[in-house]
């Protein structure tokens, strides 16, 4: 799962879009992901969801289309906007690594 999360965190950052990231992610590495899936007996849902939410990390850098729009929108700069932006990124992040956590933790699959 975490192999999964930073992979398509990552990928989400380079192309400052989650869905792009995330496609990127799992069309190249769908089937280690599924066999690392199966081997430690978690399901195909629960890998979805943490590609899901991990494609949100870094999605939101300054490049990202959704923030311009936004701060173009809401006439704001970068300098006025994206701390509360970075915030929330952050928050939604560490929520997702608890959940990865959890599931390591427990075992509850």
């Amino acid at each position: 799962l975490l192999n999964e999360a930073i992979s398509v965190t990552v990928l989400a950052g380079i192309t400052g879009s989650a869905s792009g990231g995330m496609s990127i992610a799992l069309a190249a590495m769908s089937e280690t992901f599924v066999a690392a899936a199966h081997a430690a007996n978690i399901p195909l849902e629960v890998l979805h969801r943490v590609a899901a939410m991990a494609s949100g990390g870094m999605d939101t850098l300054p490049h990202n289309g959704a923030v311009i729009t936004l701060l173009a929108i809401t006439g704001l700069s970068h300098r006025q906007a994206y701390g509360g932006i970075f915030a929330i990124t952050v928050i939604k992040s560490l929520a997702v690594l608890f959940v990865i956590a959890t599931f390591y933790v427990t075992g509850i699959v």
